[in-house]
């Protein structure tokens, strides 16, 4: 089971990932600059110690620097927090949360063609 994360949390994994499931931490600080995060170091460190924690990375030492990888994929976490909220608010049901979409113009014309021709191609 994908455990929970905090919104902060999200944003460190969305680094690892990014970086192709492990990065070490000067290079997670780094990229956290360029996107304008200010964060202090030891937030950083408390974030990712308790990713460690949830079993959502794990770390290893290459020298003295610290490596944090991934252990749940981005694609697991999307799905799991996918079924999280269709559970929550729409009752495990996929076509209340589509019929929500198109409804609301979130959904246009074009996107639901795409996934119509996606369904077809996928079913034999």
């Amino acid at each position: 089971m994908v455990p929970q994360i905090s919104d902060s949390e999200l944003e460190l994994m969305k680094v690892i990932w990014a970086e192709g499931g492990a990065a070490l931490y000067a290079r997670i600080m780094d990229c956290l600059a360029a996107s304008g995060c200010t964060w202090q170091k030891n937030t950083v460190i408390t974030l990712l110690s308790r990713l460690v924690e949830k079993g959502m990375l794990k770390t290893s030492k290459i020298g003295r620097r610290n490596e944090y990888a991934a252990i749940v994929s981005e694609a697991e976490y999307q799905a799991a927090q996918t079924h999280t909220f269709l559970d929550k608010l729409y009752e495990g049901s996929a076509k209340g949360l589509v019929a929500t979409l198109i409804q609301s113009s979130l959904l246009s014309a074009e996107d639901y063609e795409k996934l119509r021709r996606f369904w077809s191609e996928e079913t034999p």
